[in-house]
């Protein structure tokens, strides 16, 4: 009959020791919870180019031109988009449809039109209409270090720090590395050593990708394509931006091109008359491909890219 008692009151015990567990556990998961829950809804101070701005704890009404790329892979729609005149960025239409225009320079009397709860300026040199000063009085204004803003991944985690959404930005890019690697193997299968080079036609100029110029950074650095000796000896990448000679461009020794620019743009009528070109390597095998949407293929950003690597495999893969 002792042992009998002991025996349940040592099941007893047990029993008791495992619910005070659990009520921990539970406290300390909703404790978390709640932590991170208030962490969330908390104002955060932050450095940025133009000294220190607090940021409100959930902006609804975001102002960033030029940045959309990084909101949209956030899921963030802005309160309005970069644009000039007409034209906007057009690979984001899918996700902007409808969302108002805003001249790309930011004129104060149309940001305060938008009321804004967070202006986002991707430089200190974006600030062309009115000083820091003035924006920050209509709502606080964050600007990107030119050093953060020129490398797009670190824009973009940046952009997930400043709007509470690290988790995001850091999927975005895992995401982003996986169709990296996935391209690499195939592009490899497909076309092995061959070399790849990309024209930009605007009007009736020529802009060659040197290997950090957008997509092509990516493509040569990242995926292992291989660069043709002309693109080799480029010079390295200028903030200023300068057009290659129809006869240097004659010397392109690339296997695969890749010429992009609007439909109807003058200078595909230019090489199509130019024996300098057709005696290239790529045009003597049939192996330029025209782009018609310059508009994802001359800007930096993960949705960008990512659409530029889908074609790039899709074109080299058939």
């Amino acid at each position: 009959m002792f042992n009998k008692k002991i025996r349940l009151l040592v099941s007893l015990l047990f029993v008791l020791t495992i619910i005070s567990a659990c009520g921990s556990e539970n406290g300390e998961s909703s404790s978390n919870s709640n932590n991170e829950a208030e962490n969330n809804n908390k104002e955060r101070t932050l450095q940025h180019a133009s000294g220190e701005v607090t940021i409100p704890a959930n902006p609804e009404k975001i102002i960033a031109p030029y940045l959309e790329d990084s909101l949209v892979a956030l899921g963030v729609t802005p309160a309005a988009q970069w644009s000039i005149g007409d034209d906007v960025i057009d690979y984001l239409q899918p996700q902007l449809e409808g969302v108002p225009k805003i001249a790309w320079d930011l004129p104060p009397e149309q940001v305060i039109k938008h009321n804004p709860d967070l202006v986002i300026f991707s430089s200190p040199s974006s600030l062309q209409n009115g000083s820091y000063e003035d924006y920050n009085k209509i709502a606080p204004t964050y600007v990107y270090k030119d050093e953060v803003s020129s490398d797009w991944r670190k824009q973009l985690t940046r952009m997930g720090e400043i709007l509470n959404k690290q988790d995001k930005a850091e999927q975005a890019l895992a995401d982003f590395d996986k169709k990296v690697e996935e391209a690499k193997a195939s592009l490899q299968t497909s076309i092995g050593d061959e070399s790849v080079a990309f024209v930009w036609a605007k009007g009736d100029q020529f802009f060659v990708f040197e290997n950090t110029r957008y997509v092509a950074e990516t493509v040569y650095n990242e995926m292992g394509v291989t660069q043709p000796e002309f693109i080799k000896n480029l010079p390295k990448a200028e903030a200023q931006w300068n057009p290659i000679s129809l006869e240097k461009l004659g010397q392109l020794d690339a296997d695969h091109v890749f010429l992009i620019g609007s439909e109807g743009e003058a200078g595909f009528e230019t090489l199509d008359n130019s024996s300098v070109w057709q005696s290239t390597p790529a045009v003597e095998n049939n192996q330029v491909y025209t782009m018609n949407e310059p508009s994802h293929w001359t800007i930096d950003g993960v949705i960008a890219h990512s659409m530029s690597i889908d074609k790039i495999v899709e074109t080299l893969t058939k």
